[in-house]
C-alpha cells in the first residue's frame, strides 16, 4: 500500500501500565477507545537545536539536544455514554500517566504514554454538534511502533 487514508483509524487509552515498553507489553494491554473521533493529528519525536557560534569561524554550529514526542489535540463529538471518554475525563484530573494506542486502518499501530492536559465541551450554535477539544502531551518514553501484520 503506497498511501492510506485516516478512516478507520481509532484511539485507545489505558490507565494500566504495560510491564515492559515494548510491542508485548503493550500488546499484553487492554485498552477502551474513545468514541466519536474526528482528527486524532500529528505526534513525534522532534529535537531541540543546540547552537554555538565561534567567534573564529563566524559559523554557527548545530547538535541535537533533548527531544519532545509533542502533543496530540484530538477532536471528538462529546458523548456522555462512551467509555473512553470517561477515561479521558479522568485522566484529565490526574497527575499519572495513561497508555494510549493509535490504530490505523492497515492495522499499523503506535504505542505512547501521555499526560491528558484538557478534555473541554465545545457547545456551538443549532447547526453545530456538541465536541469537545482535548490535548494530551506524549512523555519522554519511546514512541513503539508496531508494524501491521
Amino acid at each position: 500500500m503506497s498511501h492510506q487514508t485516516a478512516s478507520g483509524a481509532t484511539l485507545g487509552i489505558s490507565a494500566a501500565a504495560p510491564a515492559t515498553h515494548d510491542i508485548a507489553g503493550f500488546d499484553a494491554l487492554t485498552f477502551t477507545d474513545v468514541g466519536e473521533i474526528t482528527n486524532i493529528g500529528e505526534f513525534g519525536k522532534e529535537w531541540e537545536t543546540v547552537t554555538h557560534s565561534p567567534l573564529s569561524s563566524r559559523g554557527v554550529k548545530k547538535s541535537k539536544g533533548s527531544f519532545n514526542n509533542g502533543a496530540l489535540s484530538p477532536g471528538l463529538a462529546l458523548d456522555d455514554s462512551d467509555a473512553g471518554q470517561a477515561i479521558m475525563e479522568a485522566a484529565r484530573d490526574s497527575d499519572d500517566n495513561y497508555y494510549f494506542k493509535i490504530t490505523l486502518k492497515s492495522g499499523l499501530t503506535y504505542y505512547f504514554v501521555g499526560l491528558v492536559m484538557s478534555f473541554k465541551p465545545n457547545v456551538g450554535g443549532n447547526p453545530d454538534v456538541v465536541t469537545a477539544s482535548t490535548n494530551i502531551e506524549l512523555n519522554n518514553h519511546e514512541i513503539v511502533k508496531k508494524p501491521a501484520a
